[in-house]
């Protein structure tokens, strides 16, 4: 395993900040007045310093419906990220639509959030099928895995660019005694996806305290996208304080 050094000197640089608005949407379905809106969420983001902005269309609709996509679409400055299970009809959204990037999660309709990353054991065929297909479109492809360097390895063969870390399991042991065992397993899954040429996302449950440690010791992370957390804390600090509070997390001045 991986010894994880610490040098509380140095501030990381580099990391993409990728702002996922589904609370937003979640918050918008919950009257017909069609507000807090999701395309001006995206401008303040964006005005505040976001690099990106991450949705992730469900088939329910029950946050980001596909008419917010077609909108963040038109009006997007930066990168635009879809996630979603890769469905019929949502490679169709994706192949109409060339985000700049495509991050393939592997969630059943009725999930109530992504819970574990691609097994490619099982799924490799299919999603280098999928990869393949994308790519023909011009679309950047990132897969969601486990931190399981051996699986991470696998996951170049799909011909995907990127893979992006399932952070739950570190948010969880953050600030407790299982806090470097897990942080290990993520360098040695970053480890990993370099040594296979894949660029390196993480996500899910990052949020202002633990994001620091996460990027110090993860070597060669490119993007974080994080919703939840960043739209909780906006409730207290405002949208637009709290992109720059997480942009500072990141070491951004």
């Amino acid at each position: 395993m991986t010894t994880i050094e610490r040098d509380d000197a140095v501030t990381p640089h580099g990391t993409a900040l990728s702002v996922n608005l589904n609370k937003v949407a979640l918050l918008r379905n919950q009257r017909d007045v069609g507000y807090p809106s999701v395309t001006a969420a995206a401008a303040t983001c964006i005005g505040a310093g976001a690099d990106g902005i991450t949705v992730h269309p469900r088939p329910d609709e029950r946050h980001i419906r596909v008419s917010d996509v077609h909108e963040l679409a038109q009006m997007l400055t930066v990168e635009f990220n879809i996630e979603g299970n890769p469905e019929g009809e949502f490679l169709e959204l994706v192949e109409q639509l060339r985000p700049t990037q495509c991050t393939l999660v592997p969630d059943a309709p009725d999930q109530r959030t992504s819970d574990h990353g691609w097994n490619i054991d099982k799924d490799g065929e299919f999603l280098t099928t999928v990869v393949s297909r994308l790519h023909a479109s011009g679309v950047r492809v990132a897969l969601f895995m486990d931190p399981d360097p051996r699986q991470i390895a696998a996951a170049a063969a799909t011909g995907a660019d990127r893979v992006e870390l399932y952070t739950e399991e570190y948010a969880r042991a953050h600030a407790t005694p299982r806090h470097d065992e897990v942080l290990a397993r993520y360098v040695d899954s970053a480890h990993a996806a370099e040594s296979a040429s894949l660029e390196i996302n993480a996500g899910h449950d990052l949020t202002a305290e633990n994001l620091p440690a996460f990027v110090a010791a993860v070597p060669g992370v490119v993007e974080v996208s994080i919703g939840h957390a960043l739209i909780a804390d906006a409730l207290w600090h405002g949208l637009d304080a709290t992109v720059r509070r997480y942009k500072a997390a990141l070491g951004a001045r």
